[in-house]
């Protein structure tokens, strides 16, 4: 990874032809590396590049507010907002896509515990549609291997797949696989509810819209009794979630 940084501070030298977004874009397609919405691609930053981001981002912005005929000069309200909107973008609602992942150490199941845990995690995500916010709950359950991880991690994971440009179905199966590669488990069970501004702030405008989605692994998905313990198991924490 480091001699990927140090060639693209080499090309940093064609920034007077290119922007910096089109430097790692064109690393990137050079290096067959997809870089969908909802792909992490914190190999190809550091902070410094990121913060040369923000400064690039924050002139595009201040063009799509000036092409909506909005007075970024003028109007305190607006006169900062480009970089606010960069910073937002890079360094929170789309964090997940361009910094790592949590740092996640594991310790040994020394207990030999072999029952299920089930994690309750709030999420805040954005639809790649039409970057609007998904807000839920992702329930994250598994049966116990040999490595165990700190409980806060379970959301620190989820939260880190949910910032970024996504579908709920994408998300589901991204914190699904994220939590089995950390645990080692290969049963893993994420089920998620939220609700998505595309559809209550656009469009049908449906205030009481919920969407449901579940990725069962290993035994979440062949062994009914331990599907039926997953799912009363979420209902049991539904019914006591703070309101």
């Amino acid at each position: 990874m480091n001699g990927m940084k140090i060639c693209l501070k080499n090309l940093e030298n064609n920034m007077q032809e290119k922007n910096l977004s089109q430097v790692i874009r064109d690393k990137m397609k050079a290096d067959g590396k997809r870089f969908f919405a909802s792909d992490n691609i914190s190999e190809y930053l550091d902070d410094g590049i990121r913060e040369d981001l923000i400064d690039e981002l924050a002139e595009k912005f201040k063009d799509v507010l000036d092409t909506l005929l909005i007075d970024t000069e003028k109007d305190p309200n607006s006169k900062d907002t480009a970089k606010r909107l960069a910073k937002m973008y890079v360094n929170e609602i789309m964090s997940g896509r361009y910094y790592p992942a949590p740092e996640c150490t594991s310790f040994p199941n020394d207990g030999n515990y072999e029952g299920m845990l089930v994690v309750r995690s709030e999420l805040k995500s954005m639809c790649s549609h039409h970057h609007q916010p998904v807000s839920g709950v992702a329930y994250i359950g598994i049966i116990a291997a040999k490595k165990l991880i700190g409980l806060s991690k379970y959301t620190r994971i989820a939260q880190w797949c949910a910032m970024r440009g996504t579908l709920q179905e994408e998300l589901c199966a991204d914190i699904a696989n994220e939590i089995k590669l950390a645990t080692g488990s290969p049963n893993v069970g994420v089920y998620i509810q939220a609700t998505h501004g595309c559809c209550e702030n656009r469009g049908i405008r449906a205030h009481s819209s919920l969407t449901q989605t579940t990725v069962l692994m290993g035994g979440f998905m062949h062994d009914p009794s331990i599907k039926k313990e997953f799912f009363d198991n979420i209902k049991l924490q539904q019914d006591f979630a703070p309101r």
